[in-house]
Parts: structure tokens; C-alpha cells; sequence
């Protein structure tokens, strides 16, 4: 079990009065770690600490910010073997899971570094003779980062790594679910050498995450706040930077579909749908949650998949023998995904493999020949019980996979390129693949979602936009005429 701290002003801190909360295990509910639980008071200190590190910090130049990120992230991949341990402990999440969170969050890390030197404008021109008029990135102040418990080092990053290229300081709040996996992502920029209040941690129980939020978002000094999570919770989040007028970027839900058109190489498509939909037991933003296949192909997909599938090893991510699903992170997630897999069965749905589970350690579940009158038809399972719709035609599928509230990550399957791709431009989403999972992620593309997956884009040139300010200034550099 691990007893954590806080950082603020590059000091380790307990929380106001000495309060603590605890995580426990998913799998057997042992104590993981025990962290400070901050309050509203501690989390104005961090604001605080972080507006003062940003009169210095924002004035740095690209180079010293860029070598400071590129040895954050050799210090974060040094402590893959703690991620490792942290994330079994906290989340029930696999070694490789871990391990790949680690690669892909030190990737992100050095291109933020390549963007110190990519944060550019523009010379305007001006109806005023002798107005020079430049567009200006400037930073924006203090950000907030709020990141998930699902892929926590990867999303941990992406909270940050960006907004302290930009020439903002940080507060990371780190989720209730792994504080300790959060806080060895910090524990890398400590390392780097990140100077006292660039880089501020806090963590709260479960029941203060909205006092502390609105503490934060409400100090005029946070000027950006981004969120990766539920859309249940996202709303909450854009209501209260609402009430401050505050900007904010939201990467939310997502009932991410994957087309297979009759053409498609099916031992492909097979391969892109079992990792789109169990990588982590299902619990990715981006995971396959809805796989739309032809008819005419249907028969001998359902088949492949349902063998693949069906064949993945699920066991304890802490012991030695390596899994593809560990556990997920709860008996709420058990609960809900047995309730969808009951109401669909009732409803005609068949069982392709697996079934309802009694503990966290769900094996991969395909239901076939699910319609719209199921739950999980619609409903976000975020777990490894998954379903396939068959449609008669393109003009279906693509119905189909536009059939939900949500719009993040999507793919389509299919030989004529042609066709898949233009079937991919009518599909409602952010992020689409095609011939390639829905889960996929690279540190310089422009992530997002629309409809009830989020607000803007982090990653590359696209998180420069959501991170600066942009200012219009001019120099006037000849006398200028006046009407009086």
C-alpha cells in the first residue's frame, strides 16, 4: 500500500486537517493506496502557487522548455515498472496495458517538446497604411487538467504536457481511482527539474471533486480547464466553467461503431474488432462498441470473432502469467454490463460468447443480431460485453453507426478503398479509421470528438490552438491620419 502526497509549489503537502481517502483494489479490495484528500482551500493553494510560477515560467524560452520536457519523458519511461505495479494495484489493469500507456505518454511527451518552437502567428494585412498587424500566441495562464483512471498515464500526460509547452503552469487533479499511478507521472517532471509551481498536484476523495473543481475554475487566474471523461460528468464540468466563463476541451463518452462492408477482408476486420473492443477490458473512450457488419458477410465474421474472442486469456494483471483482460474497475461495471447482456437476451439478442460475470474479471462477450430496442444498443458499456448489429446494405451501416448520441472514434472495414473512405466522411465522428481499429492514438493528431463526446482537440498543432491565447496587436510605424 502506498501513502501519497501532494505537490504544490514543488512541496510535498498533506491535505488541510490531515485528511485521506482510500482506493482499494478491485479484485480483492485490498487497500492500494491511501491519498490526501484535499479540500477546497487546498486546491486555491495550488491556483495560487501556479499563478505566481507562471510570471516566470511564461517568459521562458522554447529551448529551456523543450529540454525539460524531453527528460520528463525519459524519467517517466525510466518508472514503467512502478506504472506497472501502481496501475495492477489501483485499476486492475494488465502489465501491457501499463507498459503501453507508458510508451505512448512518453511519445506525447517529446512532441509537446518538438511544439515549444511551433507556436507561431500571423502578419494580418491591414486598411491602415503603415499598421503592422500580427495575430499573437501568447499563454493563457494557469491550466487546469482533470484525466480518468482508464488509460491513466497516457491521458495523465495529455492533461499537461501541451498546456507546459504552451508556457502555462498546471494543476493536475489526479483521478480517485489511481492517485498513485498520477502521481508518478508528476514525480517524472520533479525529476526533469521543472521549476516549484509549473507543475501542481493535488487529489481529492470522491465526494469533494465538486467543491474542489469549482474552487479551482472559479480563481480568475485558471484560464483553461480540460477534461477527459464521462459525459454524465463533462456536463457538469462545461456547466461550471459556464458560470465563470471559463474556456474548456472535453473528451468525453463514446459508443464508438466499426463498419464492415461485404467486401472487407474479413480475417482483418477480426483482428481490428478484437483489439478495438478489448484492449483493457473495453474501458477506452475509443473502444469498439458497436460492430456493424453486412449481412451477406455476417455469418462468417460472427464465427471468426466469436473464436477470437472467446480465446482470450483473462486472469489477475498482478501475477506473473501474462492476460489480455485483467479486471475492470469495479462490481459497478459487473453489475451494469450483466444488466445489458439480461435485457438484450430477453429481447432476441444471441449469446456468441461469454456471458454475465460474478467478480471483476469479465471474460470478452460478443452479443450477435442486437437491435435497437436493447440497452446496449445505445448505452456506453465500457467493458468487454460487446454487440454486433447486421444491416442489409452501406446506406444502413452508415445509419447505423450514426445512431447514437455519441461521435468520438468510428472505422470502416472494406478492400474498395474508395468506398470505405467515402463511407468513413458520413460518419459522425471526430476520429475515423479506415481498415484500422477504433482505438488508436497519436501524440501529433488533432483528438476530439463532436456531439456528446466532447469539445475541441488536444494533440499537435490543434492543442496550440486550445491552449494560447490569440491576440491581435499592431505597431504603427509611419504617422497616422485622424478624421479630427
Amino acid at each position: 500500500m502506498s501513502d501519497l502526497s501532494m505537490l504544490i509549489n514543488g512541496l510535498k503537502v498533506t491535505a488541510e486537517k490531515g485528511a485521506t481517502f482510500e482506493r482499494r483494489n478491485p479484485l480483492d479490495g485490498s487497500v492500494a493506496t491511501r491519498a490526501p484528500a484535499a479540500s477546497p482551500a487546498d486546491a486555491v493553494m495550488a491556483v495560487e502557487a501556479a499563478a505566481e510560477a507562471f510570471k516566470t515560467w511564461s517568459e521562458t524560452g522554447p529551448g529551456e522548455r523543450r529540454a525539460l520536457l524531453l527528460k520528463a519523458a525519459d524519467a517517466l519511461e525510466a518508472k514503467t515498472p512502478k506504472f506497472i505495479e501502481a496501475v495492477a494495484a489501483e485499476t486492475g489493469g494488465t502489465g501491457m496495458w501499463a507498459g503501453f500507456n507508458c510508451f505512448l505518454a512518453a511519445g506525447m511527451i517529446r512532441e509537446a517538446a518538438a511544439l515549444t518552437t511551433q507556436i507561431s502567428g500571423e502578419l494580418i494585412p491591414s486598411d491602415i497604411p503603415g499598421s503592422l498587424a500580427m495575430g499573437v500566441r501568447q499563454p493563457a495562464g494557469v491550466v487546469l487538467g482533470i484525466a480518468p483512471w482508464n488509460a491513466p498515464i497516457i491521458l495523465g500526460v495529455r492533461a499537461i504536457c501541451v498546456p507546459l509547452a504552451c508556457g502555462n503552469t498546471v494543476i493536475f487533479k489526479g483521478s480517485e481511482n489511481c492517485p498513485r499511478t498520477h502521481q508518478l507521472i508528476v514525480e517524472a517532471f520533479q525529476d526533469a527539474g521543472f521549476p516549484a509551481g509549473v507543475v501542481n498536484y493535488i487529489t481529492n476523495a470522491p465526494a469533494d471533486a465538486g467543491a474542489v473543481v469549482e474552487a479551482i475554475v472559479a480563481h480568475p487566474a485558471v484560464r483553461r480547464v480540460n477534461f477527459t471523461g464521462s459525459t454524465k460528468v463533462g456536463k457538469i464540468i462545461a456547466m461550471t466553467c459556464a458560470k465563470y466563463l471559463k474556456p474548456v476541451v472535453l473528451e468525453l463518452g463514446g459508443k464508438a461503431p466499426m463498419v464492415i462492408l461485404d467486401d472487407a477482408d474479413i480475417d482483418d476486420a477480426v483482428n481490428g474488432a478484437a483489439f478495438g473492443c478489448f484492449a483493457n477490458s473495453g474501458q477506452i473512450c475509443m473502444s469498439t462498441e458497436r460492430i456493424v457488419v453486412d449481412e451477406k458477410i455476417a455469418d462468417e465474421f460472427v464465427k471468426k470473432f466469436g473464436d477470437k474472442a472467446r480465446n482470450l486469456p483473462v486472469g489477475d494483471p498482478r501475477k506473473p502469467e501474462p492476460v489480455v483482460l485483467g479486471s475492470v474497475i469495479g462490481m459497478n461495471t459487473v453489475n451494469f454490463c450483466n444488466e445489458l447482456i439480461d435485457d438484450a437476451l430477453a429481447k432476441g439478442a444471441k449469446l456468441v460468447c461469454g456471458g454475465k460475470s460474478t467478480d471483476t474479471l469479465m471474460p470478452a462477450t460478443v452479443l450477435d443480431h442486437v437491435t435497437p430496442q436493447m440497452r446496449i444498443y445505445r448505452e456506453e458499456t465500457f467493458g468487454p460485453v460487446k454487440c454486433i448489429v447486421r444491416v442489409k446494405n452501406t446506406e444502413e451501416a452508415i445509419a447505423c453507426a450514426n445512431d447514437n448520441e455519441y461521435g468520438l472514434s468510428a472505422s470502416v472495414f472494406g478492400k474498395d478503398i474508395a468506398r470505405a473512405y467515402n463511407v468513413a466522411r458520413k460518419i459522425d465522428s471526430g476520429i475515423c479509421h479506415v481498415n484500422g481499429p477504433t482505438v488508436h492514438d497519436e501524440a501529433q493528431m488533432p483528438f476530439g470528438g463532436v456531439k456528446g463526446s466532447g469539445i475541441g482537440r488536444f494533440g499537435g498543432k490543434a492543442g496550440i490552438n486550445e491552449f494560447t491565447e490569440l491576440r491581435w496587436i499592431t505597431v504603427q510605424t509611419t504617422p497616422r491620419h485622424y478624421p479630427f
